[in-house]
């Protein structure tokens, strides 16, 4: 998770963006995601087209929540990756994010697990709780893709396992900067349109404030 936001995720039930994917939602997605159901209950979200991968390996193809989304960033491929993978430092560039830890030494890479906190307000269903995500990094080539898996857990809240992948593609004047995430477990399938919606907001939060980190960074000024 992300998700995941790994996942990756936000996380769920967020109604502000999250990063590892929310979960909870109803509308249609935002111009550049995948389609999504419209309909509730335990419907598979209506995707079309090649999921993300990372050296062969995508999100869960069977999950019922899903989202993608996409943007292009202007700042060097190498400013975007080290704001990514430097985890410890999401909470001085994500707003959702409280705490991030990573559970293991050396540098970013196959095999790296980290423990990342954020926020959830209360739905119609659940409280409101802090979600803990702990995210492990399952595939990487470094300055082009990740993909990393694991849980989000809070009280009264649960997602058992989150898919996140993230793809980083050089074009002319920036960084397409492409995101992907799943999330399974029976308490966020019992409202798919919900958990896709706020996954959607989380992921597109996600990307927004990448893009104002590293902009930033790099001295860009929009016109």
């Amino acid at each position: 998770m992300s998700n995941v936001r790994g996942v990756s995720v936000r996380t769920a039930l967020l109604t502000a963006p999250l990063v590892v994917a929310g979960l909870l939602g109803a509308a249609a997605a935002p111009a550049g995601a995948a389609p999504v159901s419209s309909h509730s209950g335990k419907q598979s979200a209506s995707y079309s087209g090649r999921s993300l991968t990372c050296q062969g390996k995508g999100v869960d193809p069977k999950a019922l929540v899903r989202y993608r989304t996409e943007t292009v960033i202007h700042a060097p491929l190498s400013t975007i990756w080290k704001l990514q993978t430097d985890v410890e430092s999401w909470p001085s560039w994500q707003s959702p994010v409280e705490t991030a830890k990573r559970l293991d030494d050396g540098p970013f890479g196959k095999g790296s697990a980290f423990r990342w906190t954020t926020p959830a307000p209360p739905t119609p269903t659940t409280p409101a709780t802090t979600l803990e995500i702990t995210s492990t990094v399952e595939q990487l080539k470094r300055k082009s893709c990740i993909r990393w898996t694991g849980p989000a857990i809070g009280e009264g809240l649960r997602i058992d396992n989150g898919v996140h992948v993230w793809n980083f593609t050089e074009v002319k004047g920036g960084v397409r900067v492409s995101t992907e995430e799943t999330h399974t477990g029976d308490q966020i399938e019992s409202n798919v349109p919900l958990a896709t919606e706020i996954l959607g907001k989380g992921l597109k939060g996600w990307l927004a404030e990448l893009k104002t980190a590293a902009e930033a960074r790099a001295g860009y000024e929009p016109r």
